[in-house]
């Protein structure tokens, strides 16, 4: 039974998701405030994390940020903030999802569900050993997950890593936002975009030597993005 965590500081919201995901058959954990939220999340064995945006004590932004330098397992932030701006921080701090209060709990579960299902297959035992992908100067070890430009290793979150492992393994085919984020994230956008936006933005910032004129990544204007080799 996977185990998740809930860390939000409305009780009614935090037990009305619990009761959803329960009857889904996850065993699922709650924590009320931030200082506690971020210590579960750090020393729990956790699959996926639950993550309000607004708690007392240490918010949601911070904890994502603890969370990533340690853990890779998918991260759903949540909030009544609607702003763009707050949802790409909390993308940009490794955030697998974005969801705005309020939303349905069955929605949640469809999420939660995607998430842990491709995290599975991606941490699973089916992949060849020490299957590499090699492009000009970038080593993508498929099996490890680990990227390497120029012979040095780079950290990528999940999401960042699917994203350019898919790329580089489809170089020069222009993809769509909308493409890319229903591959990566097996899920329509549903307005989404601003996702594959900031994951590309992360993403090229570890590999090109010059964001303004990457190499690797092309923008195709009014389409999407290309690997190009």
């Amino acid at each position: 039974m996977d185990k998740i965590l809930i860390v939000e500081d409305e009780a009614a919201i935090a037990e009305l998701e619990k009761d959803y995901l329960e009857l889904s058959g996850f065993e699922v954990n709650i924590e009320n405030t931030g200082d506690k939220g971020l210590a579960a999340a750090l020393t729990g064995d956790y699959k996926l994390i639950i993550l309000d945006l607004m708690l007392p004590n240490v918010d949601g932004f911070e904890i994502c940020k603890r969370v990533r330098e340690e853990k890779n397992i998918p991260v759903i932030m949540v909030s009544a903030k609607k702003d763009d701006i707050d949802k790409i921080r909390g993308l940009g701090l490794g955030a697998d999802d974005y969801m705005t209060k309020p939303f349905s709990p069955s929605e949640l579960v469809a999420r939660v569900k995607a998430h842990l299902a491709r995290y599975e297959r991606l941490i699973g035992t089916g992949m060849k050993e020490n299957e590499m992908i090699e492009i000009r100067g970038i080593k993508i070890d498929k099996t490890a997950r680990r990227v390497y430009i120029n012979g040095e290793e780079k950290a990528f979150t999940t999401k960042e890593f699917d994203l350019l492992t898919f790329l580089a393994q489809n170089p020069n085919h222009v993809y769509t936002k909308e493409e890319l984020f229903q591959e990566i994230w097996d899920m329509e956008s549903i307005g989404d975009i601003a996702t594959v936006t900031v994951h590309i933005k992360k993403i090229r910032e570890k590999i090109e030597a010059n964001t303004s004129k990457p190499q690797y990544i092309e923008t195709i204007w009014g389409v999407g993005y290309r690997f190009k080799v």
